[in-house]
């Protein structure tokens, strides 16, 4: 029942997606061959314009490619994360040569799975920078032998990837001790995430839940290490349930404020909610590497906790910022009349408001909105 619910996703997926989906080859002198990749494009991406988006590589693209791309749209949409572009790398006909180790070191063999690695690194990579609009933020994905595979990039001096999603990982001899050891000292904040399920590969399993436990037993700040155990899933299923868990953990920070948010953290921080708010986005560009837009939604969110703290200063610089993010919309007004308002300066506040009458609105803020605020003020003398 899992696999079909899987398969039904996968396919509504592909319907909501595929048209932004770019089919290419890339020639590699890394391994020989050219190979098939599979790109995703955010949606309204203007290949002329200066936003970068961070880039999710997914080995295993043959199937694992359609449930990325579905969970990356249907998250952004929402602003649980950033739109980012998506390339899967087809390995049905090379995937044993590819993810291949040595017995000797388990590291990559010589008769593969070095060339891949140094494809992926040199010249996949590289060509994506170059023909597409990318961040230095990158994530790769894997499932069972490619879940393993991507451990690689960790023992680089500077590892690729700064998040790592490994389903069900058949992992290489000795794999877990060591990278117990290379976690421990990184110094660059690195998500990983990893899964297995109760009907997982019995042996893999096995494994999965030892490698829990020495991964949970890493002390280090800079490791942002989340661990699922699905129930009433298989070695397959698992990958539908994880792919959002694993997206909801890596962006955690980037997503908006949410109630609980709010109450827990806003309200108990020892600055002002204004402070907390540019604390938060400057996390965000510290931690992804890129500058986040302030969302209409913080924004409401700082308006509330201002106000139940009685900080009319929190609320003036809320405003200034309101007006520096969105000079041409409602919202800018809003916040401008919000601010006088509380202060009690009303002749300013209705100023602001009428002023907002002929900008654009945005998703909280209409016309209707500013002409109640209008008639509140006025309805007062």
């Amino acid at each position: 029942m899992n696999k079909i619910i899987l398969f039904i996703l996968c396919g509504l997926f592909i319907k909501t997606a595929t048209a932004q989906v770019i089919y290419e080859k890339i020639e590699s002198s890394k391994i020989g061959e050219s190979r098939e990749i599979k790109i995703q494009l955010p949606r309204n991406y203007d290949p002329e314009g200066d936003v970068l988006y961070p880039l999710v590589v997914v080995l295993d693209g043959d199937y694992l490619f359609e449930p990325t791309i579905g969970n990356t749209d249907y998250h952004s949409y929402w602003g649980d994360m950033p739109k980012s572009i998506v390339v899967g790398v087809n390995q049905v006909k090379t995937r044993d040569s590819d993810l291949s180790y040595s017995d000797e070191t388990n590291f990559p063999s010589d008769e593969g799975g070095s060339q891949f690695f140094e494809f992926i690194g040199m010249e996949l990579i590289p060509y994506i920078n170059e023909n597409y609009l990318t961040s230095n933020f990158r994530i790769v994905v894997g499932h069972d032998q490619s879940a393993n595979f991507i451990n690689y990039w960790l023992f680089k001096d500077k590892p690729l990837f700064r998040g790592y999603i490994a389903f069900s990982p058949d992992l290489s001899p000795e794999m877990a001790n060591r990278l117990k050891e290379r976690l421990t000292t990184t110094t660059e904040d690195t998500f990983y995430y990893l899964a297995t399920a109760d009907n997982d590969v019995k042996s893999l399993r096995d494994s999965i839940l030892a490698f829990n436990t020495i991964l949970s037993s890493v002390e280090n700040s800079k490791l942002h290490y989340r661990f699922d155990d699905f129930t009433d899933a298989d070695h397959y299923s698992l990958v539908g349930l994880g792919i959002p868990k694993a997206i909801n953990e890596i962006f955690t920070l980037f997503k908006p404020i949410s109630r609980k948010e709010y109450k827990e953290k806003m309200l108990t921080f020892e600055g002002s909610p204004y402070d907390y708010l540019i604390k938060k986005y400057d996390d965000i560009e510290f931690f992804y590497g890129f500058e986040k837009k302030v969302v209409e939604n913080d924004l409401k969110a700082v308006l509330a906790a201002s106000k139940k703290k009685n900080d009319d200063e929190s609320l003036k610089n809320l405003s200034k910022l309101a007006r520096k993010v969105y000079p041409e919309s409602m919202i800018s007004a809003y916040y401008a009349g919000q601010y006088y308002d509380f202060v009690g300066n009303t002749k300013k506040a209705l100023q602001s408001y009428q002023s907002g009458l002929l900008l654009e609105a945005s998703e909280f803020i209409s016309k209707d909105v500013l002409l109640d605020k209008i008639y509140d003020i006025q309805d007062q003398d």
